[in-house]
């Protein structure tokens, strides 16, 4: 998978831009303020349809303009497809080869992205609706179902928190509704264990290769104790914990246990990472999970997705980015930004693909010398 071109007009700081990717690694390089976060950004936009960045899509408009739009065309084993999102302040419009796409979910199954950058340290150092969030996104690359289902559960969750609030209750209507809800439940804990299981599988031998450091792993921490994940046990175990706590519910007036209550923990050699972790030891577990979730969407998809790096280089030393580039010579498109070519060696340098950004502006351009052409 790859993305040849993008387009993007009226985003960030952005007027209009034209610009064509290498297949494997381009490096995007300027100084800060220029616009190279925007422009990765405006990638992930167009393959998630939302930001990593910020939750109002209207921060996303252009000062002064009243719609943005983003459009590019991605490769699948030689076959091309071309998206484009648009937005005007209320109505988000997604398209796939000219086709407007109704479900979100038919849509961002089809470019799948994968992004490291200075703020995914809050999915440690966060609140646990960071780590939900995280799980959300990128379980929904891997299944549209799970964004469907998702979906599904959020409205039965509002529609229970809500009669929750009434002083007057039918207890049919709301076993009803908590049946409907233990449907759904059901199946996003399945799914996010078998994740959070596949993550595990492969995150501490990447750890180790990349800081020498062995015992990380991940924990899957749900709002009430879950032995089994089978279908039908998991169903009985959440029919008698709702049973359990319908007083407190009814005094609270909120649903008390589901998914939009699990959590994720970090742990190094059975210590809370999050407590006892440097900043250093907990930006490597985050790009450890990403390089790992490469790995889970190539198995899945067949292909592998594209990784986005912002400034991630001026954070590690030299030996660490050794460690990490190895993970790059796969067949992985890649777009870093810098604003220091030099913490990039000269080896990553030439076979990649230069691009200034300057004022949101493209000053210049240099591409990957192939003798073999």
């Amino acid at each position: 998978m790859y993305l040849k071109d993008i387009k993007v007009k009226n985003f960030r700081n952005y007027d209009n831009l034209s610009l064509e990717f290498e297949k494997g690694l381009n490096i995007i390089y300027g100084n800060n303020g220029q616009g190279k976060t925007n422009l990765l950004e405006s990638l992930y936009v167009l393959g998630m349809t939302k930001s990593h960045r910020s939750y109002i899509d209207n921060n996303l408009i252009k000062d002064d303009k009243s719609l943005f739009k983003i459009s590019g065309n991605l490769f699948i084993d030689h076959i091309k497809s071309k998206l484009e999102l648009s937005y005007d302040g209320k109505i988000k419009l997604l398209k796939i080869d000219n086709n407007e796409i109704k479900r979100v979910s038919d849509y961002i199954s089809k470019m799948n992205i994968i992004i490291f950058y200075p703020d995914d340290l809050n999915l440690i150092k966060g609140s646990p609706y960071e780590r939900r969030r995280f799980l959300n996104s990128e379980i929904s690359q891997l299944s549209g179902e799970y964004l469907n289902v998702l979906n599904d559960y959020n409205k039965l969750l509002k529609m229970r928190n809500d009669y929750l609030k009434n002083k007057q209750i039918d207890n049919n209507y709301l076993d009803i509704l908590t049946d409907y809800l233990i449907d759904k439940a059901v199946i996003i804990y399945k799914m996010r264990y078998k994740f959070v299981e596949k993550l595990n599988k492969c995150i501490n031998y990447i750890y180790k290769d990349l800081s020498n450091i062995e015992g990380f792993n991940v924990i899957y921490k749900t709002s009430f104790i879950i032995d089994d994940f089978n279908k039908e046990a998991l169903k009985n175990n959440l029919k008698h914990q709702f049973k359990k706590n319908i007083n407190k519910e009814l005094k609270n007036k909120i649903t008390m246990i589901g998914p939009h209550r699990d959590e994720l923990e970090f742990f190094i050699k059975g210590e809370n990472i999050k407590n006892v972790g440097s900043q250093g030891q907990q930006r490597m577990a985050i790009l450890a999970i990403k390089l790992a979730e490469i790995e889970i969407i190539n198995q899945y998809k067949g292909s592998y997705p594209i990784l986005l790096l912002d400034d991630v280089f001026s954070e590690l030393d030299r030996k660490k980015r050794g460690n990490l580039l190895k993970y790059l010579e796969n067949d992985i498109q890649t777009i870093i930004t810098t604003t220091d070519l030099t913490n990039i060696s000269k080896k990553i340098r030439d076979k990649s693909k230069l691009i200034n950004i300057e004022n949101a502006k493209i000053k210049k351009i240099v591409e990957v010398i192939d003798c073999g052409k």
